[in-house]
């Protein structure tokens, strides 16, 4: 049990801690709106870790060979949702009014939740390489607790990238912080949403 539990711990902080797009789009959330979004927002990262975790002990490499055929698809749509998403906060930023970036305040745990799972669950590199430790620890040994000790790790990682998002909201809440996070955070995941599409 301890074995595949530390494995899972392993395995969940190696795919959570590279921050990529999803990492900044959880501090901007958090900076932009609360700990409560953010925190929600990073636990559906963690949601969708687990889920491909639980996807690689159950199936391995079967699962693997199935998805890598629709991989390019499935990047070039994650690709396109990033964009998409850097666009409307990079417009929401610049809308006159009462210095409210559209959207933010009406964003709610739960929305924030979904919306990064769904787009966390259109990164199917995550469940090839929980497949990839799976098979190369000699199977799926403890399988559950290999799946409880990914989401866990990735649920810390997530949490403490809200919290850090949540203090530097803290520090920028007037109207120009906000413009200039909102920015930052659209041209940062513009740049990831591209780099996507490059590797």
């Amino acid at each position: 049990m301890s074995g595949a539990f530390l494995a899972g711990v392993v395995a969940g902080y190696g795919i959570a801690v590279p921050v990529g797009a999803i990492g900044v789009l959880i501090v901007g959330l958090s900076a932009r709106t609360s700990l409560r979004v953010g925190a929600a927002a990073g636990l559906g990262a963690a949601t969708a870790d687990g889920i491909y975790a639980l996807i690689a002990v159950a199936g391995g490499a079967a699962v693997a060979a199935m998805i890598a055929p629709v991989a390019v698809p499935l990047r070039w749509v994650g690709a396109v949702v990033l964009l998409a998403l850097a666009a409307w906060t990079a417009r929401g930023a610049f809308r006159a009014g009462a210095g409210d970036i559209p959207g933010v305040r009406s964003t709610t745990p739960l929305r924030a939740y979904l919306g990064v799972l769904g787009l966390t669950l259109l990164n199917p590199a995550t469940v090839i390489y929980f497949a990839a430790l799976v098979l190369g620890s000699g199977g799926a040994g403890g399988g559950v607790w290999f799946v409880v000790g990914a989401f866990l790790a990735s649920a810390s990682w997530q949490l403490l990238i809200a919290g850090g998002g949540s203090l530097v909201g803290r520090v920028l809440t007037g109207q120009r912080g906000r413009l200039i996070t909102a920015l930052t955070s659209s041209l940062v995941i513009a740049v990831l949403a591209v780099r996507l599409l490059t590797t």
